[in-house]
């Protein structure tokens, strides 16, 4: 259990010094819309979903209808559906308290730390998991704080290139999948899907348009075969 322990921390940390920027960012952002240090953590520690508080906090200070907001934030946590769906049998020891709080702690990379455990062979332990996620989830919040109380020394984001963190972050986290069979056609078909969507229908609703063409793509293609001729189970 120790061991588990001490390699969920490992791996979670070396997310959360990638993630801290970001987190210095929403941060400095929240405050600059009119939220205070308070409202910022508040919001980091229950939400806890970084893409989703940067829409939320940009739409707050355009004085967007609340439904409006509710409605833009679920079209970017759509995938998050994908994910608890996808990690559903990695998972199926936990209790169902155990399950409400991996689902909360479920973002991108622990989503994928997770399926490339699980997938192989390594346990996918509780212990493991809120290890991992407690590694990221303080520094989150820490530096959300920091970013708030700080912001003002900041300035513009896009003048120390921070705007640019988030694709880059999303990016990493694709690539890791690279060796999964049929990537590439969904990656390049939800690709395509997301830029029309950008420019057809516009942002956010352009994350989930992507998220769904690149899910029928897959489901579309062929199952991969194995030495034996014959097929694998449709990856998750």
């Amino acid at each position: 259990m120790n061991r588990q322990i001490i390699d969920g921390i490992r791996g979670g940390a070396i997310v959360a010094l990638s993630a801290c920027p970001f987190a210095v960012l929403f941060g400095a952002v929240a405050v600059d819309n009119g939220l205070t240090v308070f409202d910022a953590a508040l919001m980091s520690a229950t939400i806890y979903a970084g893409a989703s508080q940067l829409v939320g906090i940009e739409l707050f200070g355009q004085h967007v209808a609340p439904w409006l907001i509710v409605l833009s934030i679920f079209a970017v946590n759509f995938r998050h559906i994908l994910y608890s769906a996808a990690i559903a049998r990695h998972i199926r020891t936990y209790s169902l308290v155990q399950k409400a709080v991996a689902f909360f702690f479920l973002i991108d990379p622990q989503f994928a730390e997770a399926i490339r455990r699980g997938e192989s062979g390594r346990p996918l332990s509780f212990v493991w998991y809120m290890a991992f996620a407690g590694a990221i989830y303080v520094p989150w919040l820490v530096f959300s704080i920091l970013g708030a109380w700080f912001g003002s020394m900041i300035g513009d984001p896009k003048t120390w290139a921070l705007d640019v963190l988030l694709p880059i972050y999303f990016l990493g986290l694709v690539l890791g999948f690279r060796r999964k069979p049929g990537f590439y056609p969904v990656v390049a078909a939800s690709m395509a899907a997301s830029v029309a969507g950008y420019y057809l229908v516009g942002s956010p609703w352009h994350v989930s348009i992507g998220a769904i063409c690149g899910v029928a793509v897959a489901a579309l293609l062929p199952l991969p075969t194995v030495p034996d001729g014959t097929t694998e189970e449709a990856p998750s």
